[in-house]
């Protein structure tokens, strides 16, 4: 899986939120993606498949859809979650802020 950063209870910047919202839309693509890539025939691949290709497969599973979710070109999640967060942090009392 990939690493998510923590979020502080009390909130984040806007450039942290967008970053952490993009780091889980890449965990639920990444998730969404395994099967797929997991019932691709290894042997019509460029490399003839086999056991090195197969250990391999999850990690650049996790690199196609963290490239996904940093283009935007994902599910949308991670803008949804940014929208959710922002609102989240106007609603909080200002004392609780950073």
């Amino acid at each position: 899986m990939l690493p998510v950063a923590p979020i502080p209870a009390t909130g984040g910047t806007p450039a942290r939120l967008r970053q952490a919202a993009q780091a889980f839309e890449a965990q639920v693509l990444a998730q969404l993606l395994q099967p797929a890539f997991a019932t691709a025939d290894g042997s019509r691949s460029a490399f003839g498949g086999g056991a090195a290709e197969r250990q391999w497969q999850p990690m650049l599973t996790e690199a196609f859809a963290a490239a996904a979710a940093r283009s935007g070109r994902g599910l949308g999640l991670a803008d949804m979650v940014l929208r959710h967060a922002l609102r989240l942090q106007e609603t909080q009392p200002q004392e609780n802020r950073p």
